[in-house]
């Protein structure tokens, strides 16, 4: 069966496969800067978290034969990065944002010079659970194999949305995240805890970058990311620092990131194009709309500032 045998009943098809698959590296790298952010911290490096997970992932799936290694690999890089992160914040008169941009550039440098040795090697691919059994039409069994990191971010989300609300470290983090002062007042150590966060915001964001090397694309090379650990930071503010918000805008995301290839495989020849720029047109939308000299988000962690 080709390609066009649904019409355009595939296009809304193929965007639900896309958001479903384009939408994981956002869930995770979104849920990771959650958790940074709440507790006052803005990371901007968390590209070149991604990127150096992505390499770390592949380069130890090949050597060892195992993507679940490889995954566990890149939570280990992605934590140091998120601990240098931290460490250097913490000290007086630093500006997360320059910090961030540097780890960025460092992370991307990093994982390209390293990572040079496995453009060409084959990694084993992540498993995915096949939903689409069902039906005899190709086209949805394509779209309802889902990758098991999908459903994982799933759960991570709602788990944290819980967390946040109902537990201890929950509290700690909020407490952190909208006053140092009333967090001191509680015999809490802020640095210590924005360290942690930032660590473990590392972590989560690496684990978005092996799965774009190890199950889609499912390759490594250097154009892997394409901006999506910046835009997750502003996927984070439109969905005001919800966990279950960053999974659903992700899925957003992804949607509009799979549109334009969803109109070019019903034949659509013209503007289809355009499409692809969607995710980056609604990433520049959500910074203009949430932007306000007067007034703060709705949900911003009260010691979170953009001008340390």
């Amino acid at each position: 069966m080709d390609d066009t045998a649904l019409g355009f009943w595939g296009v809304p098809l193929a965007v639900l496969a896309g958001a479903i698959r384009v939408s994981t590296p956002f869930i995770f790298v979104s849920l990771g800067e959650t958790i940074t952010e709440r507790s006052g911290r803005i990371n901007l490096g968390l590209e070149g978290t991604l990127v150096f997970g992505a390499m770390s992932a592949y380069a130890v799936a090949v050597m060892t034969g195992s993507p679940w290694l490889g995954v566990l690999a890149a939570m280990a890089t992605g934590a140091v990065f998120g601990l240098i992160h931290g460490f250097i914040c913490k000290f007086p008169k630093v500006n997360d944002i320059a910090i961030g941009i540097a780890m960025m550039q460092f992370g991307l440098g990093l994982a390209f010079f390293l990572g040079k040795p496995f453009i060409q090697p084959s990694a084993p691919k992540l498993p995915s659970i096949a939903l689409g059994n069902w039906s005899s039409l190709p086209q949805v069994q394509s779209a309802l194999n889902i990758n098991v990191l999908f459903l994982i971010g799933a759960a991570l989300a709602v788990f944290l949305w819980w967390a946040l609300k109902n537990t201890r470290p929950g509290l700690i983090l909020r407490v952190v995240g909208d006053s140092s002062d009333a967090a001191r007042a509680m015999g809490l150590n802020p640095d210590t805890i924005r360290l942690v966060a930032t660590a473990a915001g590392g972590a989560l964001a690496a684990i978005g970058g092996a799965y774009l090397s190890l199950f889609y694309p499912g390759s490594w090379n250097e154009g892997i990311s394409s901006g999506q650990g910046l835009m997750a930071v502003a996927l984070v503010i439109f969905a005001r620092w919800n966990p279950i918000g960053c999974f659903l805008a992700s899925l957003l995301f992804g949607g509009a990131g799979a549109l334009g290839p969803a109109l070019q495989s019903v034949g659509v020849s013209q503007g289809y194009y355009l499409f692809y720029a969607a995710p980056y047109v609604m990433t520049l939308i959500i910074m203009i709309a949430t932007s306000s000299p007067t007034h703060p988000l709705a949900g911003m962690p009260g010691a979170l500032s953009l001008v340390k």
